[in-house]
């Protein structure tokens, strides 16, 4: 919305005072007109380059963790937006720079900074998923089957989607599967390297799936980075640990809620240890990102969990959203062992 200048005020954008003349205010920072820009194509976002509403106020885009203001035509212009933090690529006269995004081959592309610690390979995920299971049994909740786990392509992710026959809820954008039918998926089994813009040089491999048990296996989409693939990981390690323990026929929420905490959990051990006098275990694990192999996170790492963690927290959808929040709620005040049990009896979380 644009003010007259009547008193002192620091530009956000040139950072130099506004003197006299038109202002804008937008989250309570002030701008020259001139100065309020697209993050994306760097142009003033103003009403000489984007209409106003019928209430006469400019309208456009901001993200609500990463505060990057972008005008609402990037939202259909085909400008990359990275599958793993949500941001756009930042584009000044069709040339990408700041951060150059990387197009995964099916549909999705990811910003350099998730591509510094994004697992690529089924056997570069073994230590985490193994540091995981650790985690788990850290909480007494051990899982004595062992539970094949792979990494797969987009298309061999829907696949199996489709071949599960139990009527699992799902996200729009699947990541992650606790596979309960015997299927053959294709797996990653070495990771591509990057070529230009792209990935290229991937291997796969077609994997026959028994069931020797209430899961066959868990499958994770690759290409994203530790902290998110780790959170995917712990959410599917969940649902396995409820059906091998018997909990059945529960609501979409108190499942999907449930195994929300536990990812919620695993990331702030990650991100925050200590946190629930629970233990990271990012020494245990190791990803293609040199600070995770040395069990030490880069502010950049540390920042994405934050981020994980905001969109776990901040779901829109009943039940991964609202599901979380009663979750949450009756695990800080009942303790999870007690919230577990109490679902298992009733079905419900306790009140």
């Amino acid at each position: 919305m644009y003010f007259l200048a009547g008193c002192c005020r620091i530009c956000g954008g040139c950072k130099h005072e506004i003197i006299y003349g038109n202002y804008l205010g937008c989250m309570g920072s002030y701008f020259h007109p001139q100065c309020f820009c697209c993050s994306l194509c760097r142009q003033p976002i103003t009403e000489s380059e984007i209409p106003t509403n019928k209430d006469g106020l400019i309208e456009y885009r901001c993200h609500p963790f990463w505060s990057q203001k972008y005008c609402p035509s990037h939202e259909q212009d085909k400008t990359a937006r990275c599958c793993s933090c949500e941001r756009l690529e930042v584009v000044i006269l069709a040339v990408a720079i700041d951060h150059r995004y990387i197009s995964l081959g099916d549909g999705r592309s990811l910003c350099l900074e998730c591509m510094e610690s994004a697992i690529m390979d089924t056997g570069d995920c073994q230590p985490l998923y193994h540091a995981i299971r650790d985690f788990f049994e850290g909480m007494n909740m051990k899982l004595d089957q062992q539970i094949p786990m792979l990494l797969v392509e987009r298309q061999a992710l829907n696949e199996a989607i489709v071949g599960e026959k139990n009527g699992l809820h799902h996200m729009p954008e699947t990541r992650g599967l606790c596979l309960s039918e015997e299927q053959t998926v294709t797996s990653i089994l070495r990771r591509p390297r990057i070529g230009g813009h792209q990935l290229i040089g991937m291997r796969t491999h077609p994997q026959k799936l028994t069931r020797r048990c209430e899961v066959t296996a868990i499958l994770v989409l690759y290409g994203l980075p530790r902290l998110l693939t780790g959170a995917i990981l712990a959410h599917e390690l969940m649902h396995a640990w409820l059906r091998l323990k018997g909990y059945r026929n529960l609501n979409p929420e108190v499942e999907e809620g449930i195994c929300q905490v536990l990812s919620y959990m695993w990331l702030e051990s990650e991100v925050m240890p200590g946190f629930r006098n629970m233990p990271s275990t990012s020494a245990a694990s190791s990803s293609s990102s040199s600070s995770s192999k040395k069990g030490a996170k880069s502010n950049v790492e540390n920042k994405l969990g934050e981020f994980f963690l905001h969109q776990i927290a901040n779901d829109g959808s009943p039940a991964y959203g609202g599901g979380f929040r009663a979750a949450n709620t009756a695990v800080n005040i009942y303790g999870l062992r007690r919230t577990l049990d109490h679902i298992h009896f009733t079905g419900n979380f306790p009140l």
